[in-house]
């Protein structure tokens, strides 16, 4: 498209009018009938695999309200404060979500970049060019050394030009990509808050796993204590001159396995320190700390889990951000497949200079300036099938963008059964355990009462004793698994997030931050008065 030039040229007091009117009217005209449209699809959400109803709530009675639970601190149901302190800090210190938060401040400064595009572009520059004119006196052919200037002319001339262009996004390429831009924002932000539920969700589970660690020292420090009563009414009976004659008599074998007892129960509780410092440096890092800054108070894993409130699965599409992450994606793919088409359509471009030249710099004169506008359109004409493969490519990255929706959308739903079904059996099983540990307890009890009658040896109460501590390990296993299915079931319900959380796209283009202030963080050590020291029991 040839360009519509106006000129205009004032030097030295005259005025040459170089163009016409017509042609004006004809580039405005041309910018006014630019059609507004935009190439591509228009987003629809794909759909996904919904099912009617969980399938492990058959018989549960669903609790209420529904989608209408609150949206606050999900670990609020749990009643541990110290639980709730750490996983705060979890948004104010935890890398891995400040790696998160960082791309999603990227992401809005992505769209900032591809807004610029709707607007014009201005340059400016400013140059200076000094000019001598005239003959040199003595200057016949020879050489010139010494000669002096005669009638020489010096002039300066300055010149400021003003350069303009913009690009026309007649074809919506500039806006389908904004959109695209804005949607990618949309699904960092829901990275951002799935990058926090996962953090937090480890920092629970290794809570609750440190608690177990807890309660099972406590479990072998109250055993260690009964293995050494045993080992107390053994040595009595050995000193006491009941020896191998009769069916109880008490030899120094008795002794000897009475006091194993002890020194490996002691030693399990040894082995539970490990456990307990790994999963305590574990919370440390995920909190952002030093693991050597962080000691936190011992205290057993007890009571029950919390009631959690489980809305029908179509809710679940608005409540986890993972799924809105990839559905937020399929947006930004399909805006892209516009961005591709519109490279089938010329682009259309305005442009104007305004250029001052003249022997000083300021004031600008009107009477020193050229102006010109003028507008441009490119058309690709053949590129040997390029903008086809672009095309095509763009629509598979769609495609796959479906997938790892519909994918994302089955493991959500995957997880949540997972937990569901954890928690129903788990919570038969911890039933059907603690009668278990009911009955071996009385046993022990019957057991140690006989053996300290000499009614039965020693063989039996060790064996009555081994058998409570075997219950009694798996009923404390299987508590501590059912509050780690009860944290799983909350981080695949989504926790206490739903899209109302994620911004729109208009406030991204408004340049809205998900980053709220953060109040400073809580000391990281944590003490209770009169809190003992979780140390091993002293050996006697």
């Amino acid at each position: 498209m040839p360009a519509l030039v106006h000129a205009e040229l004032r030097q030295s007091g005259s005025v040459r009018r170089v163009a016409c009117l017509r042609g004006r009217a004809a580039a405005l005209l041309l910018v006014l009938a630019l059609p507004s449209c935009a190439v591509g699809p228009d987003y629809v959400p794909e759909p996904a695999p919904v099912p009617t109803t969980f399938k492990e709530l058959k018989g549960w009675k669903r609790a209420t309200p529904n989608d209408a639970a609150d949206r606050g601190d999900w670990w609020a149901p749990y009643r541990d404060p110290r639980l709730a302190t750490l996983l705060r800090e979890v948004e104010i210190s935890n890398q891995n979500v400040a790696v998160a938060a960082a791309a999603y401040e990227e992401a809005r400064a992505v769209i900032r970049q591809a807004q610029a595009a709707l607007f014009p572009t201005a340059t400016g520059a400013y140059g200076v060019t000094r000019t001598r004119t005239g003959a040199l006196a003595g200057t016949t052919g020879g050489s010139a050394v010494g000669a002096v200037p005669l009638g020489t002319r010096y002039t300066t001339q300055y010149l400021a030009p003003i350069t303009g262009t913009w690009d026309l996004d007649v074809w919506g390429k500039v806006r389908r990509t904004i959109e695209s831009d804005t949607s990618a924002a949309q699904a960092s932000a829901a990275d951002l808050d799935n990058a926090k539920l996962s953090a937090q969700a480890q920092l629970a589970t290794a809570y609750f796993n440190l608690r177990g660690a807890d309660a099972l020292y406590d479990l072998l420090k109250r055993t260690a204590a009964q293995y050494r009563e045993t080992y107390r009414v053994t040595e009595n009976k050995y000193k006491a001159g009941y020896g191998p004659t009769g069916t109880t008599g008490t030899t120094s074998a008795d002794v000897a396995l009475a006091q194993a007892q002890v020194d490996n129960i002691e030693a399990q509780a040894l082995a539970v320190g490990v456990q307990r410092a790994q999963f305590e440096h574990a919370i440390a890092v995920l909190i952002g700390r030093p693991p050597a800054e962080l000691t936190i108070a011992h205290i057993p894993l007890a009571g029950s889990i919390p009631n959690i409130p489980v809305s029908v699965p179509s809710a679940l599409l608005e409540r986890r951000p993972d799924i809105a992450a990839a559905e937020r994606t399929m947006q930004q793919d399909n805006a892209l497949i516009g961005v591709a088409e519109a490279a089938y359509f010329p682009d259309v471009s305005l442009s104007a200079v305004v250029q001052f030249i003249g022997p000083i710099p300021l004031p600008f004169s009107a009477a020193r300036s050229i102006q010109s506008i003028g507008a441009n359109a490119t058309q690709t004409l053949f590129d040997g099938g390029l903008t086809a493969g672009q095309i095509d490519a763009a629509r598979a990255t769609y495609w796959q963008s479906i997938a790892t929706y519909r994918q994302t959308v089955l493991t959500a739903f995957q997880q949540v059964e997972d937990n569901l079904v954890a928690i129903r059996i788990y919570t038969r099983q911890l039933a059907v355990q603690h009668r278990a540990v009911t009955n071996a307890r009385e046993a022990v009890r019957v057991y140690t009462n006989q053996y300290t009658q000499g009614l039965v040896d020693l063989t039996t109460v060790v064996t009555a004793e081994a058998t409570l501590l075997t219950d009694e390990e798996s009923e404390l296993t299987v508590r501590q698994n059912l509050f780690l299915a009860s944290v799983g079931l909350i981080e695949a319900l989504g926790g206490g997030w739903d899209t109302t959380l994620l911004p729109t796209q208009v406030q991204l283009m408004k340049g809205f931050s998900l980053l709220p202030k953060l109040p400073p963080a809580p000391p990281a050590v944590e003490s209770m008065p009169g809190t003992p020291d979780p140390a091993p029991p002293a050996q006697q």
